[in-house]
């Protein structure tokens, strides 16, 4: 099924005015029209970006999910702990490119007895990503932590902060772990590349980072004119 959000009643409160309604996908005058590629890739599953259409598309008042006008209310309530686990995720990918440069920085050999690890850049890199994917993993748990204990609306500068600097850590534990490998980095006998492409999205979807920035600025700003 796809759930759409619509506005149901144009007059309401801007926070009232859409609705969430389930349609099924064999509903008639539903119709999905393609598989984006989205870099490169058509994807498939959660991978995937479609076109749909809805020509005169029908359904029950009883596929009204939740209340009418509750759209943004239901769409905010997941946003939070949808962002969490985002950065959870993201954390994890850092983990294993981060293992899978140190394993190759210490393996490649770039002379008898030299290898790619004794390189001081190489080493820079290992270091800063350590430290960034720990101070990252600190933010995620204290985000998460304060959402359970005082809810969404209170962590809402919490989250933004690990949404957009979570999003640049991985960026860059990415890009150091592809630059490791060198050309091999670039193919897909490794699953860097494929996240590279893929996870390039995180700076983008459930807000952008700008968005975040400027929200956690404007609030921080308030109590300074206050």
């Amino acid at each position: 099924f796809a759930i759409v959000m619509a506005v149901t009643d144009p007059h309401a409160d801007k926070y009232r005015r859409a609705s969430q309604i389930i349609v099924p996908l064999d509903t008639p005058g539903f119709t999905l029209v393609r598989n984006i590629s989205i870099m490169g890739e058509a994807g498939d599953g959660h991978a995937s970006h479609a076109e749909v259409t809805y020509e005169e598309v029908r359904v029950p008042q009883s596929n009204l999910l939740g209340e009418e006008g509750a759209g943004f209310a239901i769409a905010q309530h997941r946003l939070g702990p949808g962002r969490i686990h985002h950065c959870m995720r993201w954390i994890g990918i850092c983990e294993r490119s981060f293992e899978l440069m140190c394993k190759y920085a210490v393996s490649r050999e770039l002379a008898p007895g030299r290898t790619l690890a004794d390189m001081g850049t190489i080493q820079n890199w290992i270091a800063e990503s350590r430290a960034e994917i720990n101070a990252a993993r600190l933010m995620i748990l204290d985000a998460a932590s304060k959402m359970d204990r005082e809810g969404a609306y209170a962590a809402r500068d919490d989250i933004s902060m690990i949404k957009f600097y979570c999003a640049g850590i991985l960026m860059k534990v990415l890009d150091r772990a592809l630059q490791t490998h060198g050309a091999l980095g670039m193919t897909d006998d490794l699953p860097i590349a494929y996240w590279y492409r893929h996870e390039r999205a995180s700076r983008i979807y459930d807000g952008p980072d700008e968005v975040h920035k400027w929200s956690v600025a404007r609030r921080i700003l308030q109590r300074y004119r206050s």
